[in-house]
């Protein structure tokens, strides 16, 4: 089991639930934007969330935003130690930073004893991108084990100045090497794991590409705290990073949608019918099973093992609830009829 950090309250690692982080990519210093932000991401179930802080304006607005919200927020630093001091100084609640590109070991103190004053952890953010030069050429290249070697170059500049509330990222845009660099962390420390596929590619690729990396090491018991990085709306990152929990067996609650592939045995426009039903339980909050089949020959298997669910048939289906049927309706009053049993349900 891993050590346990705390940011704002919320424990990782040591055994805590895994929880989902996303990134803003509004600029700090517009304030109004980064907090309508963080409020969507709140909304969509994020606990915690990254803001940049290039420079000493988005450290002030740091402050700004942190009376705005009671969301955990974590300051991305890079190369600039006062940065990280400032953004201490207005109310981050994370340092995600390389310890071994802000300076030297006075430089490294500093930061480890503000942050140690305060109550806050440091996040050490190792990307193949960005290795080390002597690194790469020891390796050849961005290997896992030069993941490995720069991770633990960077925790022990804290750990030699007495700090060790660290937690620990090695992402790759390879999914195989990052997998294979989480591994080597796992066996040989017990650092708490920020895990995810960096740079891992638009919504639909990157989607693709962190489930499968982020899912096989939380399936390994690799990981404490996820971020799916996709080129799309921080939104869609945290429904994935949900979404990947749920499929992992790491959270429950919320709708979990089962719908089939169709094939010439279905009689409705299912792919249309899936969708809508989908898109009006984006807000649904109950723990509830939804199945919605085409067809007769796994359809009405299915509907009855889900808490609600519809079986298709011709230009019709049937609505099922708590594995029995409600009654028949047409196509078109399948996806009304189907929410209408579902938010009643909600109301008892």
């Amino acid at each position: 089991m891993t050590r346990q950090i705390k940011v704002r309250g919320i424990a990782i690692g040591g055994g805590a639930p895994v929880t989902v982080q996303s990134m803003c990519n509004t600029r700090t210093q517009d304030t109004s934007a980064t907090i309508d932000q963080i409020r969507a991401l709140e909304e969509a179930g994020c606990d915690i969330v990254r803001l940049t802080v290039p420079d000493m304006e988005a450290a002030e607005s740091l402050g700004k935003i942190r009376t705005m919200t009671d969301m955990p927020l974590v300051a991305d630093i890079h190369f600039n130690y006062k940065l990280a001091l400032a953004a201490l100084d207005n109310g981050a609640d994370k340092i995600r930073i390389n310890p071994g590109n802000i300076g030297g070991t006075d430089n490294v103190r500093e930061v480890a004893r503000a942050c140690e004053a305060r109550g806050v952890p440091i996040r050490i953010g190792v990307n193949s991108g960005s290795l080390e030069r002597e690194l790469l050429q020891k390796y050849g290249g961005p290997t896992a084990q030069a993941m490995f070697d720069s991770a633990m170059g960077h925790a022990r500049l804290l750990e030699d100045v007495g700090f060790g509330d660290i937690c620990i990222s090695v992402k790759s845009s390879t999914v195989v090497r990052t997998v294979e660099a989480y591994r080597l962390i796992a066996e040989r420390t017990d650092y708490p794991l920020h895990v995810g596929v960096t740079e891992a590619g638009t919504e639909y690729y990157g989607t693709i590409n962190s489930a499968v990396g982020i899912g096989t090491l939380l399936m390994e018991g690799i990981g404490d705290t996820i971020r799916v990085s996709l080129t799309a709306d921080p939104v869609r990152e945290v429904d994935a990073g949900i979404a990947i929990l749920k499929a992992t067996g790491l959270r429950s609650g919320g709708v979990r949608l089962i719908s089939c592939p169709t094939c010439g045995r279905t009689q409705i426009d299912l792919v249309e019918l899936a969708h809508q039903v989908e898109d009006r339980l984006k807000g649904c909050r109950q723990d509830i099973t939804v199945a919605v089949m085409g067809c007769v020959v796994n359809g009405p298997g299915e509907a009855r093992e889900a808490d609600f669910g519809i079986a298709g048939g011709k230009g019709e289906g049937l609505l099922f609830m708590k594995g029995q049927i409600v009654r028949k309706a047409p196509y078109e009053q399948l996806a009304d009829e189907l929410i209408a049993l579902i938010e009643k349900q909600g109301d008892t």
